[in-house]
């Protein structure tokens, strides 16, 4: 994992990507947050290097994204398991999280392929060639990530008492409304803001970027 800062000062915002994010998908959350912005590349992403084996797993994506020293944090798909998996382990590590398109809980997803991935992208050509290559070097994410969960049991996350946000999707097959709408409840102040769109990082890019700027600036 390697990691790009933004900006200066207070608060320090940790940025975690989803599978398969582009450098520029990888950012779009850190856009308009204030302080200083931390954005991690996860291996086999950007230009990151390869994942080493057996790398895919949730527990130890936690370990590398609890090395980042930050009051709060943002995490998009993978990078949202993955810190809901940290905060298990330290429930009162951050002073406020928010979660984009979590896509498990405490239930396996189903399994996926890359060409499933791939075929699923959405958004302007430019875009969709750069996910459809980045997506190339992540085979191994696609065999290891399903079967897993981000937590075994989400009364774990009873213990954490920062305000956390979790931005769901309506429609999306990666990222059901219902893993969303159960993140929400497992957090003592726990928001859900489920968006009718099933790319709302696409369609509602501005509206996500003002709620999180909001939120991590309240």
């Amino acid at each position: 994992m390697i990691t790009h800062s933004y900006g200066s000062g207070s608060p320090v915002t940790l940025v975690a990507h989803g599978l398969g994010a582009t450098p520029g998908e990888a950012r779009i959350p850190a856009s308009g947050l204030p302080g200083t912005r931390v954005v991690v590349t996860l291996p086999s992403h950007g230009d990151a290097p390869d994942a080493p084996a057996g790398y895919w797993d949730y527990g130890r994506i936690a370990a590398d994204l609890g090395t980042v020293e930050a009051d709060q944090a943002v995490g998009v798909s993978l990078g949202a398991g993955a810190l809901v998996r940290l905060l298990s382990a330290e429930p009162a590590r951050f002073r406020r999280v928010a979660l984009l398109l979590p896509a498990v809980l405490d239930q396996p997803r189903p399994p996926f392929t890359v060409r499933q991935l791939a075929d699923l992208t959405v958004g302007p050509p430019a875009y969709v060639a750069e996910r459809r290559q980045a997506l190339t070097r992540l085979t191994a994410a696609a065999e290891q990530l399903p079967g897993q969960v981000a937590v075994p049991d989400a009364a774990a996350l009873a213990a954490v008492k920062a305000p956390v946000l979790v931005i769901g999707a309506v429609g999306d097959p990666l990222h059901p409304e219902d893993v969303a709408k159960a993140t929400a409840a497992a957090f003592p102040e726990g928001e859900l803001w489920l968006i009718d769109s099933p790319s709302p990082m696409i369609s509602h890019r501005a509206a996500v970027r003002h709620r999180l700027a909001a939120f991590l600036g309240g």
